[in-house]
């Protein structure tokens, strides 16, 4: 019996995306309160996302390293910002081996503050400068309100942590990290993001500024998917990360820290999924290509698999992930229904016809029925297939695309941007506010300034809050 279709993203978005994400296997539930297991299919998206990451941050002379898990209390206590940003988050070990320890441990939501310790030590000259330095980690921010992927009290990231001689430096290298994670997500994620700035209401805690990028989802909440924070001198300081420059002064360090999480699956499924299930976008996609054999007949079986089998064999040669969906006692319209849950870019039938006429039939996952089938010929299929899948990354991305600037809005008063906001849209305005009036309309409305686009208008016209003159514009959003 088949399984129950999946609540519609109209209906109710929240379920869908639970329904998603279990039913398309990426996670399982998990006997820890807030926790997920991700599973095997999930975690190969996450690869994908590290691989991609991982290949920029390292062209761009980033070395990879690993700190502890475990953090002193007091570390985290020498910079103050930064330990009143995080302490109703913090899980923190006051036992071990059966004793209680002498001084707690907290397991690390972030590590700026043990990373600064070994900088510390291993900076002495302007030589030693920049310092660049990443790890891929788990970290633990133990959040009461959580969602798959999304927010978690454990989740997997990736920590940039740079250190510098000069602010420029350390601006310019903030900037870059940005500019890698929004080149990411609309290349390999298909995602369009806004770069911008934080608000000071909204920056990391000790940061001197915080950019994002922000994305829209389908039910057209902000999902702020990569950040990226220059430091200033504030952890210099704290944990003396010092040098001698070239004039024989002693001078602290200038330093940053970004990340990327896996937030990002979540990003994915929200912004490409439709009430089938996913839609991945075939960089990432763990299965590029699944073959489905077409068997009526035992008599059948031998032609139809020794087709299945070299076209399977010319797709991997070529360098595409290509799966057979050898299950037996599932009829083709089951499977067809499973991996367009699961998301599989483009799916290739193979039956008895097929074989005799040397065709396939190739179906793509972005258009759904029979606009998104082709018959084509056997011969050359791996050069069809990649530009096929060349194709629908392109295609997703733009219709994310299209999505997006079609739900924000310009507003030219506080009251226009209420009933935006309550449409369930993102408004752009004119911003020349403070703290409290930002607080206020996060109270109000729900909404929060997103960030500060860093392409701005070039008339910018007065505050919707204030009415003074504005220099910028903000975008605001309810937000995940």
């Amino acid at each position: 019996m088949a399984e129950q279709a999946v609540t519609a993203q109209s209906e109710d978005f929240s379920r869908w995306y639970n329904e998603i994400v279990y039913r398309a296997d990426l996670a399982a539930p998990s006997p820890v309160r807030g926790c997920v297991i991700i599973k095997p299919y999930g975690y190969e998206i996450w690869e994908g996302i590290k691989a991609g990451l991982d290949r920029r941050f390292k062209a761009t002379g980033h070395q990879n390293a690993y700190f502890p898990l475990f953090i002193p209390e007091s570390y985290i206590r020498r910079e103050a910002e930064h330990v009143e940003g995080f302490s109703p988050e913090l899980a923190v070990v006051t036992h071990a081996g059966g004793k209680e320890l002498e001084e707690p441990l907290v397991v690390r939501p972030t590590s700026e503050t043990v990373i600064g310790e070994a900088f510390s030590d291993w900076i002495q000259s302007y030589r030693d400068l920049p310092l660049l330095i990443n790890q891929w980690a788990n970290v633990v921010r133990w959040e009461l309100r959580t969602r798959p992927f999304l927010r978690t009290a454990e989740f997997l990231w990736q920590e940039g942590h740079t250190a510098h001689a000069t602010h420029d430096e350390a601006e310019a290298e903030t900037r870059q990290m940005l500019d890698i994670y929004a080149e990411f997500a609309e290349e390999d994620a298909a995602i369009p993001v806004i770069k911008g700035e934080k608000s000071r209401m909204e920056r990391f805690a000790g940061a001197l500024r915080t950019y994002t990028i922000e994305a829209m989802m389908r039910d057209k909440r902000a999902l702020q998917s990569g950040t990226s924070h220059n430091l200033g001198q504030n952890f210099a300081k704290a944990f003396d990360i010092d040098y001698l420059s070239e004039n024989n002064a002693q001078e602290y360090c200038w330093t940053t820290s970004w990340g990327l999480s896996t937030r990002m699956v979540g990003a994915v499924v929200m912004t490409h999924g439709d009430d089938k299930g996913l839609r991945l976008p075939p960089k990432l996609a763990p299965y590029q290509v699944v073959i489905v054999p077409i068997i009526r007949r035992d008599a059948q079986a031998s032609a139809v698999m020794e087709t299945v089998e070299r076209l399977r064999a010319e797709l991997a040669a070529a360098g595409i992930r290509v799966h057979v969906d050898r299950r037996e006692g599932q009829s083709p319209g089951f499977k067809f229904n499973d991996w367009e849950m699961r998301g599989v870019p483009v799916r290739l039938e193979i039956g008895p016809k097929d074989v005799e006429n040397d065709n396939a039939v190739l179906a793509r996952r972005d258009i759904p029925g029979r606009a998104g089938k082709q018959f084509v010929p056997q011969a050359r299929i791996s050069d069809t297939v990649r530009e096929l899948l060349a194709d629908i990354q392109r295609s997703l991305l733009d219709e994310a695309r299209a999505f997006r600037d079609e739900h924000i809005v310009d507003v030219a008063g506080y009251a226009q941007l209420q009933e935006v906001i309550e449409a369930g849209d993102w408004a752009r305005a004119a911003w020349a506010g403070g703290d409290a009036h930002e607080q206020n309309i996060k109270d109000e409305t729900g909404a929060t300034i997103r960030c500060f686009p860093f392409e701005q208008p070039d008339q910018v016209g007065n505050c919707i809050v204030t009415g003074n003159s504005a220099d910028k514009v903000a975008l605001f959003a309810k937000a995940y």
